[in-house]
């Protein structure tokens, strides 16, 4: 099934300009409100939302055994967690049907235009929410570019990683409830920082505000408390990906790190793009990931293509200011894979749960200019960032927006992830 909507002969009878990221191949499943209606769950397609709520009120999914007695009220919620929680051969079901309702030589939708009325909504004109809600929240650390950059600023160039990183995903528990949507603005933090030339901390707004341009998969399928993901059924648990973004306050993480990890320096915030790209549509865009030495141990081996080689870049806007792309890199040169990742949290027991979120962690790449932090492109401050004003930037300042958007593109077919973006606020006194 999910070959043939992916198909480049598909065509939509709405108009979509070639270069959406939203093409009948991709509909990615988000969540909208807006003043008459909603929350309700939703589709993209070119530069509209369909209503899958009002959808189901028309009648067009009241076919799908799938579905069960989930519908019409499972379209109509705040999150997509209840829709994972129906399974696989739902969420294929749902995207199969809304492929054909789309379809340009379908009149059951198109010919309808009450239907098109109700169901279709400008993006322009609807408020786009955190697409899940996440129970829990896990960061990892799979880019050995970026493991390597931090290991070389912080601790010794000729041992950058860690012992352990080669063998294992590493690996952190964050924080949800400061995960919020895309658009949301983000107040520096305030806490301890140190300086190398200080000799005691002090408290304050954070000095070195940085974004981490990251991707993050949602947990569409989760497991019982005691129970394990073998890594050739990993991905089956996955429903998608999403742009992510781990704001980080780097004189506070590096204080506080030691010995026990990230605390005040992450959790103040971290933003996600409002659509879910699923890995049926992503299928075309499988690559394998890096070679890895040594071979993992046995549980996480696995051969073929679990990468995908979807396009990044970061913008940064200052206030009132234009923006000027300062880094390019690509998803798929993360050392450690989605499928990894998942069979390692859960090789101890650990349950998942439908709408848990997974970051990559920060996703650079070899060159000067495809890396994914602002402690790395400007080399701890010590290599200020050029921006198209003339001004330039060590780390973030008040007023400053930053945008990641992201692709997949092949044959002709770009199915994009939108964008999440924030602007950074003052902190406020305390």
């Amino acid at each position: 099934m999910p070959n043939a909507l992916n198909s480049p002969a598909l065509r939509s009878w709405i108009d979509i300009r070639p270069e959406s990221d939203f093409p009948i191949q991709n509909l990615p499943f988000g969540v909208f409100e807006t003043d008459e209606r909603g929350p309700h769950l939703c589709v993209a397609i070119g530069g509209y939302v369909l209503d899958l709520y009002a959808a189901s009120q028309f009648g067009f999914f009241e076919d799908l055994d799938e579905l069960g007695d989930a519908q019409p009220k499972v379209f109509r919620r705040k999150s997509l967690n209840a829709f994972l929680r129906l399974g696989r051969p739902a969420w294929r079901a749902v995207r199969q049907r809304v492929s054909e309702l789309l379809r340009h030589d379908e009149p059951r939708l198109r010919d309808n235009e009450l239907a098109v009325r109700d169901c279709l909504l400008r993006q322009t004109d609807v408020r786009m929410l955190r697409p899940v809600k996440p129970a829990n929240y896990t960061d990892f650390y799979s880019s050995i570019e970026h493991a390597t950059n931090v290991g070389t600023m912080f601790r010794d160039p000729a041992n950058a990683l860690l012992p352990n990183w080669r063998h294992l995903p590493i690996g952190y528990h964050g924080r949800t409830s400061s995960i919020v949507v895309s658009g949301t603005d983000i107040r520096r933090p305030n806490g301890q920082r140190k300086a190398p030339t200080e000799d005691a901390p002090s408290f304050g707004p954070s000095r070195q505000l940085d974004f981490e341009l990251e991707m993050a998969f949602v947990v569409g399928t989760g497991t019982e408390l005691g129970t394990t993901v073998p890594i050739g059924e990993a991905e089956d648990h996955i429903f998608g990906l999403c742009l992510f973004n781990d704001w980080s306050a780097r004189d506070l993480q590096s204080w506080e790190y030691v010995p026990l990890g990230p605390f005040l320096g992450k959790n103040f915030g971290s933003s996600v793009a409002p659509w879910v790209v699923t890995l049926d549509a992503l299928e075309p865009f499988r690559v394998a990931g890096p070679p890895q030495e040594p071979t993992p141990l046995p549980y996480l081996s696995q051969s073929g293509a679990h990468n995908f080689d979807v396009h990044l870049e970061v913008a940064l806007a200052p206030a009132n200011g234009s923006e000027t792309t300062i880094s390019r890199t690509n998803f798929g040169l993360m050392y450690w894979s989605m499928a990894q990742q998942l069979t390692h949290h859960a090789s101890n027991g650990c349950n998942i749960e439908a709408g848990d979120l997974y970051a990559s962690g920060t996703i650079s790449g070899p060159t000067p200019d495809s890396l994914g932090s602002m402690l790395e492109l400007s080399w701890r401050g010590t290599r200020p960032v050029p921006l198209a004003d003339g001004s330039e930037r060590n780390f973030l300042l008040d007023g400053d927006t930053v945008t990641m958007r992201g692709y997949a593109e092949k044959d002709g077919i770009r199915i994009g992830f939108g964008e999440v973006s924030g602007t950074v606020l003052p902190a406020l006194p305390l």
